[in-house]
Parts: C-alpha cells; sequence; structure tokens
C-alpha cells in the first residue's frame, strides 16, 4: 500500500475508521484538535458519527453510550479535557467498556500553554479517577505509529473490555512523516453483552454499580485479574543497541527519538549507551527493564516533566541499579547534546576516559 504524508493527528483518525470505529464524540483543544477536525471528516464518509459535544464531560460520557452499544468509540482531549473525562474513564473500566481515547499532552498544570509535554504520565497511567482501575497505556513515538498503535489500541479494548489510551506528546500530534495504513477491516458486529435495543439485547445490564459489598469486592477483584492478564501479555518496549550497553536511556514518545542520537553520539564517543523506549505505558514493560538491567551499570530516565515514568523504571529495578534523571519541561525539548552532556557528568563517564580504559 502507497504511503501518505500524514499529521500524527489524522493518523490517529485513519487507522481508527480503517480498524472500524465508527463513532468520535469529541471536544477541540490544541494540540490535538485536528482529531476532531479530522474525525468530522472521516467518520460519517464511513458511514459513522461524528458529534461536537458540549464540553469533555459530556464526551467521553457519549463514548460511554456508543461502547454500551457495541460500536467502536472514541474521544480525544489533551491535558486540561482528559482532566475533566477522569470520572468518565472510571465509569467505563468499571462498567467494563472498551473505547479508546487519545490524548495529545500539552504543558501544565492549569492551563499551562500549547507546547508538548509528557505530564500527562501519572493521570493516565495510575488511574486518574476514582477506585481499583487501570487504563491500557500506548505511546506511539512516529506518526507511523500513531496509525498502528490506535488500531491494536482497538483489539485491546475490545480484548479486556476496557478503556485505552493512546499517549502522545504535542510534537508527535503535530509532526507530518508517510504513513503505510493497514487494508480497511470489517466493522465488527456487537459483542452478545451489548445494549442494542433489540428484544435480544433488552435484558443485558451495563453499571458499574454493586451495592453489596462482598459482590463489589468480587467485580473489583475480576477487574483485578484482567490487569494482571495484560500484565503478562500485552507489555512491549523496543530495546535499540541494549545487548552490550552499560548505560541504559530510558524515554517514549518524542524523547525516545532523541535518545537514539544520544546512543549514537555516546558511541562513537566510546560510551557504551543503549536505549529502552516503552511502547506500553501500562502495562509497563517491568521484565525488560529488569532483565536489561543485570547487565548494565546504570539508567537514565528522560521524560518532558518532572518525573512520573521515572518511579516505574526505579521499581522495575528495586535499587538494583543506579537510575539518574533528566527533565524538562513548559514545552521544551532538550537537545540531544545536553541529554549526553547529562549522562557523562552524572555517571562519571567521558570520551576521554573511556577511550584511555578502552
Amino acid at each position: 500500500m502507497q504511503k501518505q504524508l500524514t499529521k500524527g493527528n489524522e493518523a490517529i483518525v485513519k487507522a481508527a475508521v480503517l480498524a472500524g470505529a465508527r463513532a468520535f464524540y469529541g471536544y477541540p483543544i490544541t494540540p490535538a484538535s485536528e482529531i476532531a477536525e479530522a474525525a468530522a471528516l472521516y467518520f460519517p464518509r464511513a458511514g459513522g458519527v461524528f458529534i461536537q459535544a458540549e464540553s469533555e464531560v459530556a464526551a467521553i460520557n457519549m463514548v460511554y453510550g456508543g461502547a454500551a452499544a457495541g460500536i467502536r468509540s472514541m474521544t480525544a482531549s489533551s491535558g486540561p479535557g482528559i482532566s475533566l473525562m477522569q470520572e468518565g474513564f472510571s465509569y467505563l473500566a468499571g462498567a467494563e467498556l472498551p473505547c479508546v481515547v487519545a490524548d495529545i499532552m500539552r504543558a501544565g498544570p492549569g492551563l499551562g500553554n500549547i507546547a508538548p509535554e509528557q505530564a500527562d504520565y501519572n493521570q493516565v497511567v495510575k488511574g486518574g479517577g476514582h477506585g481499583s482501575y487501570r487504563t491500557l497505556v500506548l505511546a506511539p513515538s512516529s506518526v507511523q505509529e500513531m496509525a498502528d498503535l490506535t488500531s491494536l489500541a482497538f483489539d485491546l479494548a475490545d480484548r479486556y473490555r476496557n478503556p485505552v489510551v493512546v499517549l502522545a506528546d504535542g510534537n508527535i500530534g503535530q509532526v507530518m512523516e508517510p504513513v503505510e495504513f493497514t487494508a480497511p477491516r470489517p466493522v465488527p458486529p456487537p459483542a452478545d453483552w451489548c445494549v442494542t435495543g433489540t428484544a435480544e439485547t433488552h435484558r443485558n445490564l451495563i453499571s458499574s454499580i454493586y451495592l453489596e459489598p462482598e459482590v463489589m469486592e468480587k467485580h473489583v477483584r475480576k477487574l483485578e485479574a484482567k490487569y494482571r492478564e495484560a500484565e503478562r501479555h500485552e507489555a512491549r518496549a523496543e530495546c535499540w543497541r541494549t545487548d552490550d550497553a552499560e548505560f541504559i536511556l530510558v524515554g517514549y514518545g518524542i524523547v525516545g527519538r532523541i535518545l537514539k542520537a544520544v546512543v549514537e553520539q555516546a558511541r562513537a564517543a566510546g560510551i557504551r549507551a543503549g536505549l529502552l523506549r516503552p511502547i506500553t505505558l501500562y502495562p509497563f514493560p517491568t521484565e525488560l527493564v529488569r532483565a536489561i538491567g543485570r547487565n548494565a551499570k546504570a539508567f537514565a530516565v528522560v521524560e518532558l516533566s518532572t518525573g512520573q515514568m521515572v518511579d516505574d523504571v526505579r521499581l522495575a529495578l528495586l535499587g538494583s541499579r543506579p537510575v539518574e534523571f533528566y527533565g524538562r519541561v513548559g514545552g521544551v525539548v532538550p537537545s540531544a547534546e545536553e541529554v549526553l552532556a547529562f549522562v557523562e557528568r552524572k555517571f562519571g563517564v567521558t570520551a576521554g576516559e573511556v577511550l584511555v580504559h578502552v
């Protein structure tokens, strides 16, 4: 299939339609607005529905309704809008409704600005709503992955009957790159648990309220077992030049791309560096981090935040290796050169020192 030069935000919509999504409910917010704009164009063309809701709260509850009717449904927003959707996230997870949410991260807190950041990590990965639930979270680092991981997100949502988030920084949402889209897939029929207004489904009940404590506990344990299964089977990451690496750089999204340049510069200077780029932020690739850590001396985590994913790296390693952190915020994206200088400073390695010991 011929590649198309596509913006990251638009790639999400095209991939969703090709994956059989037929309902988009959203409210525009920079730097995610092109998602709603593209959805308004492509969803109706495919025989689906696009509704600009009156707010993000309304949008996420419309997604609840679409998912309950067995339609592959989605929405998209950025930091402030995702904050407003958190109660809806909890209801969707509690009612076991599959859907996809795209979060194109901007700087915060508060209104912040429209520049790229990665500080929504804790809100999305740890579950920003109430109760014991999780959302599966996929983190693309290219426009091709915006498409591929959106398609995967719908499959995972159906497999686990749970919301799945495509979490990208504003850079990945706004950049344009060639993309090869997959062939269209058939629109999946509603599952037998859906409520479609037919006589066959009128007895179905979709809810997250269980008034008896023992029944509520049983339901939460069921959700917990589902998340444990996802942790066993769905963790994904890219490892690049880690086989002989002494220093492992960890970053996702646009940072993962910058860190490849850092690894190349470090290798050219005689420093054996490698990259681990988490693709699933939940489930986090804990076992892979531990496996790579057995042969590495130290880790450096780089994020567009004051430090959020770094906590998961440290938990994965359980103190077995030192973990340093470097972050930029407010929409400032670090250069490969400044990250390399940080690595050299923190780990006490320079090109000259390394070459002396070769």
